[in-house]
C-alpha cells in the first residue's frame, strides 16, 4: 500500500464537520482545519450534525461532548445507528440488484470517523465517548499538535478503507463477472438462481427461465474466425441484458455460446415476450452469418421455462425444462422459441 497516495480518491480535500456550541471554538477549529488544507462545515448541536452528515457525507466529524437540544454522546450514538441501518438495507437487498455486492461491501466501510473532544477533568466522558462509538478523542483546552495528528491519523484509515472497498469490488467482478462479455458468469447464475428460488417459494410467486443459444456458433467461428466470433458473444450480451429488466433480471452466460436469463415474478407469458424481444433484438443486429442455414443474419433458439418454486422442488428442474425446451427449438429447425412449464 506504501505507493498509494492518501486522498487519491477524490480530488477535493477531506471535509470536516465541526460541532459545537461554543462559537470560538468552532472559529479556532476551522480556522485550524482550513490551514491543514481541510474544507469546514460548522454546526451547534447534535441535532444539526445529523442532518449535515446525512446531506454533505463528511470525511471525518469534529463532536463536542456537550451541546444543547442533544448533546456529543447522543449524536454519536446516533451516527452509529445511521451506519448500521444502512448496513441492514444492503444485506436485505444484497441479491435484488445488479451489483453483485458492491453496494454491501460500501456500505461495510462507510462509516465516518467521529473524533469527540470531552473536557481535560473529564475521564468519565473519554469512557462514554468510546462507549457510543467514537473514534478517537482530544480534550479541551485543545492541543493543536495532537488535534493534527489525530485528524491526519482517521482520515487515512478511512482512505485505507476505501482503497479496501475498491480492491474488494474488484474482485466481486472477478468472482461473478464473465470477463468477455461483462453479463454474469456461472457462479453468479447459479448462486442467484437459488437465492430467487428458496425467496420465491415462499411467496407463491413465478420464476421463470430462458436458456439461448447462438445459431450454428461453431460454423460461424470457423468462417469468421475466433476474434469475430468473441465479437459476436459480445454484442449479442449486450442486447440481452439491455432488454432484461435492470431491477431483477439477470442475464448471465451460461457456456459457450450459451446465454441464460433469469427471470423473478414473471409468468411464462411474460418470459415468451422477453425471449421474443430479445431474439429480434439480436437479429436486428444484422450480424452477417453465411455458414448459418436458416439466415443470413446471427439468431437465436430460446427454451423458456416457468415455474412457482416450492420447496419440494428444486432449481435443476426449472434448468433441465429450460434446456429441454431449447433442445426442441434446436431439433425443430432452430431460430425459434418454445415454453415448458414445470409443475411443483
Amino acid at each position: 500500500m506504501s505507493g498509494i497516495s492518501p486522498f487519491s480518491f477524490s480530488n477535493e480535500p477531506p471535509l470536516i464537520l465541526v460541532a459545537d456550541d461554543d462559537k470560538t471554538i468552532r472559529l479556532f477549529l476551522r480556522e485550524f482545519m482550513e490551514q491543514e488544507g481541510y474544507r469546514v462545515v460548522e454546526v451547534t448541536d447534535g441535532k444539526q450534525c445529523l442532518d449535515a452528515y446525512k446531506n454533505i457525507k463528511p470525511d471525518l466529524i469534529l463532536l463536542d461532548a456537550m451541546m444543547p437540544v442533544m448533546d456529543g454522546f447522543t449524536c454519536c450514538k446516533e451516527l452509529i445507528q445511521i451506519t448500521r441501518n444502512n448496513l441492514a438495507l444492503a444485506l436485505a437487498n444484497f441479491d435484488n440488484n445488479s451489483s453483485l455486492g458492491n453496494t454491501l461491501i460500501s456500505k461495510l466501510w462507510e462509516r465516518t470517523p467521529i473524533l469527540m473532544i470531552p473536557g481535560l477533568d473529564d475521564p468519565q466522558s473519554v469512557d462514554k465517548a468510546f462507549e457510543a462509538g467514537a473514534s478517537d478523542f482530544v480534550t479541551k483546552p485543545i492541543h493543536w499538535a495532537v488535534l493534527r495528528q489525530r485528524v491526519r491519523r482517521l482520515l487515512q484509515q478511512a482512505q485505507l478503507h476505501k482503497q479496501l472497498e475498491a480492491a474488494n469490488q474488484a474482485l466481486q467482478q472477478l468472482a461473478n463477472v464473465d470477463g468477455l462479455t461483462g453479463v454474469a458468469n456461472r457462479r453468479r447464475f447459479d448462486q442467484y438462481l437459488n437465492s430467487q428460488w428458496l425467496t420465491i417459494a415462499q411467496l407463491g410467486a413465478p420464476l421463470s427461465l430462458i436458456l439461448c443459444d447462438i445459431d450454428f456458433f461453431k460454423l460461424y467461428n470457423d468462417k469468421y474466425g475466433h476474434p469475430a466470433g468473441d465479437v459476436c458473444l459480445q454484442r449479442v450480451g449486450a442486447v440481452l441484458s439491455r432488454i432484461a429488466q435492470k431491477n431483477q433480471d439477470l442475464v448471465a452466460r451460461y457456456g459457450g455460446e450459451e446465454f441464460a436469463v433469469i427471470m423473478p415474478n414473471n409468468s411464462a407469458a411474460a418470459a415468451v415476450h422477453i425471449a421474443a424481444t430479445m431474439q429480434a433484438g439480436v437479429r436486428e443486429l444484422e450480424i452477417a452469418h453465411d455458414a448459418s442455414k436458416v439466415s443470413q443474419f446471427v439468431t437465436l433458439s430460446l427454451g423458456v421455462a416457468t415455474t412457482i418454486p416450492t420447496f419440494e422442488c428444486s432449481p435443476s428442474d426449472l434448468i433441465l425444462a429450460a434446456d429441454k425446451a431449447l433442445y426442441q427449438a434446436k431439433a425443430e429447425g432452430r431460430n425459434r422459441i418454445i415454453l415448458k412449464q414445470v409443475l411443483c
